[in-house]
């Protein structure tokens, strides 16, 4: 699990970002931590706007726990060890391939595979692959086909249907 400290006068900076994407490419669970919250001036709305910033810097990867600290105040210390366990949790989760067939009928019920050359692209079914960091496979018709669009859309139902939340997924698409 990598926790990400930022200083949160700064917000999140490139050379952050440049060790999300490490992380991220490597299967590493993320908690980011935005520390020096005790010198940053609020409102109503600071906590919403720092989030907001940071999962648009963040993008694709945006379903990460932001803990907001004050190491001098000793404030939420505790609550980033708790949200690392949790995200450690949610790496070691194993999803049986019947539930995730139940969530694969579903979303495609909801958002059809886009058609490719006339020809509509088929998902048959769905398995967790052994592997450290969660990955799927889905086997279809014509895998390379398959739009980032689609598979973007198929990672957020992944993440809604089961606990993901500082986890990247790797999906894979398979002839079948």
């Amino acid at each position: 699990i990598v926790i990400l400290m930022i200083d949160a006068k700064m917000g999140i900076e490139a050379q952050d970002l440049k060790i999300l994407s490490m992380a991220e490419k490597k299967g590493k669970g993320v908690v980011i931590v935005a520390n020096k919250w005790d010198l940053v001036e609020k409102n109503d709305k600071t906590i919403n706007e720092f989030e907001k910033n940071i999962k648009e810097r963040t993008a694709p990867f945006t379903d990460l726990p932001i803990i907001f600290t004050s190491v001098i105040n000793k404030q939420r210390i505790f609550k980033v060890i708790e949200a690392a366990l949790e995200v450690f949790e949610n790496r070691q989760r194993k999803i049986p391939t019947s539930q995730l067939n139940d969530m694969l009928e579903k979303a495609t019920q909801e958002l059809h595979p886009p058609s490719y050359r006339g020809h509509i692209i088929q998902i048959k079914y769905v398995t967790q692959l052994p592997t450290r960091a969660p990955a799927f496979a889905f086997f279809c018709n014509y895998p390379e086909e398959v739009q980032t669009s689609y598979r973007n859309y198929l990672e957020k139902k992944l993440r809604q249907s089961f606990n993901f939340k500082g986890i990247p997924i790797h999906i894979y698409f398979r002839k079948k």
